[in-house]
């Protein structure tokens, strides 16, 4: 990360200052009116932003808390002990990112002098650009959203070890910079950052840490989501159990809990909407997107085509609208 913006992340903050000096424990008011303590948007993100950054609190046991937005968390520097849920004990290295929903509850152990990072904190409509960034078909994108953006009452977070993915380290300190500086006008710029960064984690599934069984299901689910994205064409449900040595039940019971479509309706939608894409963007005859898509059966393509887009392809090439455009 940049010399000079490290060197801004190291100053001890006003807080911290009052903390050194002896204050006792975290002062509550600073994060929320309640009585409860759930860290309140309206006053931690400035003059009615979507998205702002903050350092991480040093030298104190932060308390067990929610917040009413999305929390991402990057280490910088360091390292930094997460007990999620009071079970779940998280220990973030330098480059890591922790995604956490509103319906979370954490506490953080006590940071050192050189244990360095910072917070997002972010409303979940501030996802919307993301989300329109990303192509409809990709199952991974749609996975990683919904956890985000989930409305139930749920807690849920993702812990990627990602400091080996330096186009993601690089766009975390792009959007840092930004906020820490008050950049006018950045508000698009940052949400299409943040889209970035959501493309290049969904590419890398790997790096998401399956510490708890709770993170080995995502895992197993990106995983299978991972193979359909580079399968679709002809991956079989038999064929990525073999690979993952589980049951064929067993997996397609954990795709249809954690996703809510079976693996034969995800692989269907990637291969319709990767169809779709090549009507708009090729001059392939739509036999030819038939058969590149992994269908056998004309007739069964064109109803199934039909039934997700509103119109035949004749017609979704032409540009008519569909029940997607009314």
């Amino acid at each position: 990360m940049n010399r000079q913006l490290m060197d801004r992340l190291r100053e001890i903050t006003e807080e911290e200052r009052r903390i050194l000096e002896g204050q006792s424990g975290v002062d509550k008011a600073l994060y929320t009116r309640e009585r409860e303590f759930t860290i309140d948007s309206g006053q931690m993100l400035r003059d009615g932003r979507l998205i702002d950054v903050r350092p991480h609190t040093r030298f104190v046991h932060f308390p067990e808390h929610r917040h009413n937005y999305v929390e991402i968390v990057l280490v910088c520097q360091g390292s930094l002990t997460h007990i999620i849920d009071r079970s779940t004990r998280v220990v973030l290295r330098e480059g890591d990112l922790l995604f956490l929903n509103q319906f979370s509850s954490h506490e953080i152990l006590p940071a050192g002098r050189d244990d360095i990072a910072v917070n997002f904190m972010v409303l979940p409509e501030f996802f919307d650009t993301a989300q329109e960034m990303m192509d409809e078909g990709n199952v991974i994108s749609r996975f990683l959203l919904s956890a985000m953006r989930r409305s139930g009452g749920e807690g849920q977070y993702l812990h990627f070890r990602a400091a080996s993915l330096l186009p993601v380290q690089n766009l975390a300190e792009n959007m840092i910079w930004s906020l820490l500086n008050r950049q006018p006008d950045r508000r698009r710029t940052s949400q299409f950052t943040m889209g970035l960064l959501f493309l290049e984690l969904v590419n890398h599934a790997e790096t998401l840490d399956a510490g708890s069984l709770a993170q080995k299901r995502s895992q197993a689910v990106m995983e299978a989501l991972s193979y359909i994205e580079s399968n679709y064409r002809g991956g079989s449900l038999t064929a990525l159990a073999s690979r993952m040595r589980m049951a064929d039940y067993t997996l397609s019971k954990l795709i249809k809990a954690e996703t809510g479509s079976t693996f034969k309706e995800l692989l269907q939608h990637k291969r319709l909407h990767q169809a779709a894409r090549l009507m708009r963007e090729t001059d392939l005859s739509v036999s030819d997107i038939i058969t590149a898509v992994g269908y056998d059966n004309t007739s069964f393509f064109y109803r199934v085509f039909r039934e997700e887009f509103g119109q035949t392809p004749r017609e979704y090439r032409q540009g008519r609208p569909g029940k997607e455009d009314i």
